[in-house]
């Protein structure tokens, strides 16, 4: 490194440079050298003779420089040149490096002088030998920044580089326009490009750079994220990260079987065969639907604890090996944008999620709308959110579908949309299970999936079977696919043969006799009474295995219905009788009541019979519906219109029962019922003889009006009687309540 840096080789060192450009026969003596490396040159002091004129000395150098160029090695094209210094230089080292452009500026010569401001003309008389000037600019007229100054534009940087150190601190004699005490020159480097100019041009534009910068890092996300999200979600899809599904867990169960012995069948499905052989055909219909090309959905609609989730993921499924499945109740319950973002991302893999981002951007395009007067389109709505996710997904799915895909088989010239559309068995299969759950409180995230969904369905991507206990499913789907006739399966109620079978089966699944013979159901003599209660209880799947795991503890059959019953009424009370909040649910527990009394009498009502009773007067239909979507009812149809009504649950008629024999409660509610049907019949009182009223101001009464007026007092006096008859009711009812507890 030294001898690289060495100045005689680099032909840089001053002193062999100022030997080799001054002439021998020269009469000066150089006494000092003052290298200036920041500038790439030097300053050379020298005596010389009083006969020689420093004038004459400079025009010999620089002929003999002319004649003998000197020129560095890294630079063939440049030579070393020489000027006389006129004015008195300022030897610094502070953080000034060399412009093309110079700032001359004009001060005094002595304190409290005055200076003249040269005009261009003399200036490039005095600083055009040192090199081409493109451009002088003097100070306007009317700026008052002292001292005056002006620019002068150097082509290169090496002309001013010369010009400022042989002209700084020159006076100017009045003769040459300097004024009356002469005028001395300070020159100082200029930069023409201002500092920090990038950084102030973005800080000064957030117009044009806040979206841009936004499109930028909307097409960053896309490049990188995507990509990233999409390989979650296909991960997600076929459990390439779960360990019971990896060939190294299945060789060490297998190995292990001999050593320890596996539970091949939880306690929670034990039982479910029964079940499945009473359903066969339901799941024989969706696998066949499965191996065909319709781009429909699958519906399997049925009341909550029905098995419908155990149905399609157990059974139909279980040899589906590409499935997603998507339960909405965590992402309809979510609280907040946020919430509801990180929930739809877990139900399919979809990360990494950044779902805090979300206020942080609604905060950025708040403060932007502040500061330049309108959004910046940063922050993104719950809407786009689910619509990125759902994309992503769509994207991983026909991934997953092409991906055993090869280019020799038969069908290899069919574009991918024409393979998927002839292989429906290659597409997997997205089970959307809760669908509609709390539906009446938010429909978006509803809506974004059935759009997807059919999405999904119309481009031959996969499959979709929709999970719900809604009866009204059709009008949300219908907004999706609105040409198209849903494929449905509808889960009942279990038949008793088959509800017996499961409860016996759940019974015996966890149990062994030490001799091997009996049975736990041979060994106990109370399941006699097993009949009676599957009757009083129906075939609900979950009541009957609640019914099952209470027998195993040791109770008789009767004992745990009866406690299931009185469970069941005390949760009617307390959601639909007692504790109704009229603000959130379309029902009051005058008309609950009503439907408990009349179904603890007959299992079936008439649809019609309830609508045209007082109480269901108003809005009686939307709150039928209400009352059905909160299971406290069950709506039969017959040829597309509703002509029956059930309870909703088997279990639930016998709580009615339960309920009506409460005589205080019956007492109580009654009497709202009737304070409520006097309210009616007071309010068509007063229409009434607000009619009659008008009628008796005419100045004649008209033959023609005798019909009408009596009508209404047939009306009114009908309406009166009806009131006694309910106030002599209440007057019975009120004595109950005061006589007992």
């Amino acid at each position: 490194m030294k001898r690289v840096d060495n100045p005689n080789i680099a032909a840089a060192d001053p002193m062999s440079i100022i030997k080799r450009a001054i002439p021998s026969n020269l009469p000066l003596k150089i006494t000092e050298v003052l290298p200036r490396s920041k500038e790439g040159g030097a300053f050379v002091k020298f005596t010389h003779e009083e006969s020689a004129h420093p004038r004459e000395i400079e025009t010999s150098i620089r002929s003999f420089l002319k004649e003998h160029p000197i020129k560095p090695w890294f630079n063939p094209f440049r030579s070393v040149q020489t000027r006389r210094v006129r004015g008195q230089p300022w030897v610094e080292d502070l953080y000034r490096f060399p412009s093309s452009r110079l700032k001359v500026e004009f001060v005094p010569t002595s304190p409290g002088g005055e200076a003249a401001e040269l005009s261009q003309e003399t200036l490039y008389l005095l600083f055009r030998k040192y090199g081409k000037l493109a451009n002088i600019v003097s100070q306007p007229p009317d700026s008052k920044i002292l001292p005056k100054f002006a620019y002068l534009d150097f082509v290169r940087d090496r002309y001013s580089i010369m010009a400022k150190n042989c002209m700084h601190g020159f006076r100017v004699a009045e003769a040459d326009g300097g004024g009356k005490a002469g005028t001395e020159l300070r020159l100082v480097y200029e930069q023409k490009v201002k500092a920090h100019w990038i950084r102030d041009w973005l800080l000064n534009h957030p117009r044009v750079v806040i979206p841009a910068v936004l499109a930028l890092l909307a097409s960053l996300t896309v490049a990188v994220f995507d990509p990233i999200r999409t390989f979650f979600v296909k991960a997600h899809v076929t459990h390439t990260f779960h360990l019971t599904d990896s060939k190294l867990w299945r060789w060490f169960k297998a190995q292990a079987d001999d050593i320890m012995i596996f539970r091949r069948k939880k306690s929670d499905d034990a039982g479910l065969d029964a079940i499945w052989d009473d359903r066969k055909g339901s799941i024989e219909q969706i696998q066949t639907w499965l191996m065909e090309t319709a781009d429909t959905f699958i519906v399997v609609q049925g009341p909550r604890g029905s098995g419908k989730r155990e149905l399609i993921l157990d059974q139909a499924l279980k040899d589906q090996k590409h499935k997603l499945v998507i339960d909405c109740k965590p992402i309809q319950e979510a609280r907040g944008d946020s919430a509801t973002i990180k929930a739809a991302a877990i139900e399919v893999g979809y990360r990494p999620v950044f779902s805090w981002m979300n206020s942080f951007n609604s905060l950025i395009d708040l403060a932007a709308q502040g500061t330049i007067g309108t959004k910046t389109g940063f922050s993104e709505t719950l809407d786009t959110q689910l619509q990125k996710i759902w994309q992503n997904t769509a994207t991983a799915l026909k991934q997953i579908a092409l991906e055993t895909r090869k280019k020799d088989d038969k069908d290899a010239d069919l574009d991918n949309d024409s393979y998927l559309e002839a292989h429906p068995e290659r597409r997997p299969v997205v089970v959307i299970d809760n669908f509609l759950h709390k539906s009446q409180e938010n429909t978006l995230v509803y809506d974004k999936l059935s759009e997807w969904a059919a999405a999904l369905t119309t481009a031959n991507i996969a499959h979709v079977i929709f999970l719900t206990n809604d009866v009204s499913f059709s009008k949300s789907l219908s907004k999706a696919l609105p040409d198209r006739v849903f494929r449905l399966v509808s889960l009942g109620d279990c038949s008793p043969e088959v509800a017996k079978r499961f409860v016996t089966n759940h019974i015996d699944i966890d149990s062994e006799d030490k001799d091997g013979r009996l049975t736990p159901t041979q060994k106990r003599k109370d399941l006699v009474e097993l009949d009676g209660c599957i009757d009083t209880l129906g075939g609900r799947l979950t009541d009957l295995e609640y019914l099952a795991r209470r027998i195993k503890t040791g109770e008789t059959p009767n004992k745990a219905v009866r406690e299931i019953i009185e469970q069941s009424a005390s949760e009617i009370l307390k959601m639909y009788l007692l504790d109704v909040d009229k603000t959130q649910r379309k029902w009051t527990p005058e008309q609950a009541w009503l439907l408990v009394k009349e179904l603890a009498q007959r299992e079936t009502l008439r649809y019609n019979e309830i609508l045209l009773s007082d109480t269901f007067k108003s809005g009686g239909e939307s709150t039928l519906q209400a009352l059905e979507q909160a299971e406290f009812i069950s709506i039969v149809s017959s040829n597309g219109r509703p002509h029956s009504i059930k309870p909703g649950k088997p279990v639930y008629q016998a709580a009615f029962r339960l309920l009506t024999e409460d005589h205080v409660l019956k007492s109580r509610l009654d009497l709202a019922i009737l304070s409520d049907l006097v309210k009616v019949e007071t309010a068509s009182i007063e229409k009434y003889e607000a009619e009659l009223h008008l009628l008796a101001k005419l100045p004649k009464q008209p033959n023609e009006l005798s019909s009408r007026i009596q009508w209404l007092l047939n009306k009114l006096q009908a309406s009166q009687g009806r009131i006694e008859e309910y106030e002599r009711e209440s007057g019975n009812l009120k004595k109950v309540l005061k006589a007992e507890y």
